[in-house]
């Protein structure tokens, strides 16, 4: 049966060095641990963000996996905690392509769940922002759920959060909770990070969790950290402003039947011809 677990969302910032990036999601992840978590789920791109031709030299496939999937599975083993690899570099369809992957270990380290980003993002913001992920990944075609002890996790990452179909479907699956790890950019984030995120707990009645990358990772690429958890009225319960660190929530399957009772939107819906 389903419980209420308490949850870690990490805050970190990643850089083109991999080897400090996994230190770091290892301190926090253990840090996490300490304080009370039961789950522990990691930002987008938490193992690399730099050059793209860079990144290719890292990419590993899924399940089999290489070096980083292994110093994750070794972490979910020793904290005896499952753990939601927010956006692992996967081996694409083709030489110079990945996926921008989500990925669920169980407190044994054994891949439950992936889901591929299915929503790439292709922008030239007025701050000289310049990103085009399209270029070198590969977009996902399959919404993902995957069961944690509070019920049931929908799995998306960043910029699918602009879309609000995708959170629908994951309703329909069953999903009581889900993750929106991120790399916001700082422009972006300002304007749109809260509002967006508490939209869609309002809408789905879930609640949101979404780790997030912070500060400047190499060039101009920044994000704007905030790492958050949302409860399904809307409520931020935990925030990580700036900086290393995690917000620390507890993830209540019961609340989310509260709400969807007391304000019953979902069974509200209809088709629009």
């Amino acid at each position: 049966m389903s419980k209420a677990t308490v949850v870690a969302a990490l805050q970190l910032c990643a850089t083109p060095n991999m080897d400090d990036n996994l230190d770091t999601t290892e301190h926090l992840a253990q840090r996490a641990r300490e304080a009370g978590a039961e789950v522990i789920m990691l930002p987008e791109a938490f193992a690399f963000i730099g050059p793209d031709r860079e990144k290719q030299q890292i990419l590993e496939p899924l399940p089999e996996g290489g070096p980083i999937l292994e110093r994750c599975q070794r972490l979910a083993r020793d904290l005896a905690c499952p753990l939601i690899l927010g956006g692992f570099h996967e081996q694409g369809p083709e030489p110079g392509r990945s996926y921008n992957t989500c990925v669920h270990l169980d407190a044994l380290g054994e891949v439950v769940a992936s889901y591929r980003k299915i929503h790439l993002f292709d922008v030239s913001l007025d701050d000289g922002t310049r990103l085009f992920e399209s270029r070198g990944t590969a977009p996902g075609e399959h919404v993902v759920t995957t069961d944690l002890p509070f019920g049931k996790l929908g799995l998306t990452v960043c910029y699918d959060m602009r879309f609000p179909y995708l959170y629908q479907a994951l309703v329909n699956e069953g999903a009581v909770a889900i993750t929106i790890p991120s790399a916001f950019t700082a422009t972006t984030g300002k304007a749109h990070w809260h509002v967006l995120l508490r939209a869609r707990a309002i809408e789905t009645q879930c609640h949101v969790i979404a780790p997030a990358q912070h500060g400047n990772h190499y060039g101009k690429r920044t994000s704007y950290g905030h790492s958050l958890i949302v409860d399904p009225w809307g409520e931020i319960v935990a925030e990580h402003a700036e900086g290393d660190g995690f917000a620390l929530g507890l993830i209540d399957p019961e609340r989310v039947r509260s709400v969807r009772k007391q304000l019953p939107s979902l069974e509200h819906r209809t088709t629009i011809a």
